[in-house]
């Protein structure tokens, strides 16, 4: 863990507060490339993951943006309402489950509403690459809409493309125009944002052909599942042949936590992929928005925060 002090706290849009956060000791932290995030232990148990989206050759500081959700669980609230400039805060170091693809020639990158903030630093390092890019930033109305006025002076500003849902039809997104032609195979889309926003555009890419290797997304909240139907099954680790029993109303991971089994967790919705395991034996019920459609048909890895089984018993290399 690193400990940090909140070093500016500014209010960027309605319902949007960045924090500016420093090593307590003054050091440099550690590095990190687009896409990362890190996790911050708020109090009382609380712990929440924000994408960084300042420049990552930055080594004096880490910048994080908070949407203050009305359906938050506590976490977004804290971070409005309770942590306050010159606090100390307690975070991990950062982690990339979101990278910008090596491969990629050409970068398309979508970013809605608060789902900007993996996307600046994105653009940052692009823009140090002289990489060949596009910034889609789409938000309900400029009131709401975090780091306008930065991306139009950035030293990227011509690579930004602004579209206020509140505005002009001119200037609203044609994501199937923009995603039509899925041109070569050295072009890569990125995604982050509301659940509706990336759904439509990972939808418009399936539409027209865009190969899942391709397309990149972080989702920032799981999506609703309906439990109602769920019922128990059991788990068996690969490494003691030990059988726990997996109630309807409980998950692997508060399970084998509660039995002192260890498991790297961070969101526990099933978006950051931190608890996913190896999946030896069993038929997954894969609920979580981390994998690929590809990579749950493939059933070798399981997310123990939020999945649960169609068989009636898994075998999990643990």
């Amino acid at each position: 863990m690193l400990e940090v002090n909140v070093t500016r706290k500014v209010v960027e849009a309605e319902g949007i507060c960045s924090f500016e956060l420093c090593a307590a000791d003054g050091s440099p932290l550690p590095p990190f490339n687009a896409g990362a995030h890190i996790d911050i232990h708020i109090g009382g148990g609380l712990t929440r993951q924000y994408s960084l989206c300042n420049d990552s050759k930055e080594r004096h500081r880490y910048v994080i943006s908070v949407l203050k959700d009305p359906a938050s669980r506590g976490g977004s609230t804290a971070m409005h309402d309770t942590v306050s400039e010159g606090q100390k805060l307690s975070i991990s170091e950062p982690r990339n489950l979101f990278p910008l693809a090596d491969s990629a020639k050409r970068h398309l990158l979508f970013g809605g509403g608060i789902g900007i903030t993996p996307m600046l630093a994105m653009a940052h390092e692009l823009h140090h690459q002289g990489a060949d890019f596009e910034l889609h930033y789409s938000f309900r109305s400029s009131e709401r809409a975090a780091f306008i006025q930065y991306l139009r002076q950035a030293p990227f500003a011509s690579h930004v493309h602004l579209h206020d849902d509140s505005g002009s039809p001119a200037q609203k997104l044609d994501a199937p125009a923009l995603l039509a032609a899925a041109p070569d195979n050295v072009t890569h889309l990125y995604v982050c944002g509301p659940a509706g926003f990336m759904n439509f555009i990972l939808d418009t890419a399936q539409i027209a052909g865009w190969p899942e290797d391709r397309v990149h997304r972080e989702f920032f909240a799981a999506a609703a599942v309906d439990a109602s139907a769920d019922s128990p099954f059991e788990v068996q680790l690969a490494s003691t042949g030990r059988i726990y029993y997996i109630p309807a109303d409980r998950t692997v991971f508060e399970v084998l936590d509660e039995a002192g089994i260890a498991i790297e967790s961070s969101c526990e919705q099933g978006v950051c992929g931190t608890c996913v395991t190896g999946l030896l034996e069993g038929i997954g019920d894969h609920r979580d928005q981390f994998m690929t459609a590809a990579e749950h048909a493939a059933n070798d890895r399981f997310t123990p925060c939020c999945s649960r089984a169609k068989s009636p018993r898994l075998v999990l290399d643990l």
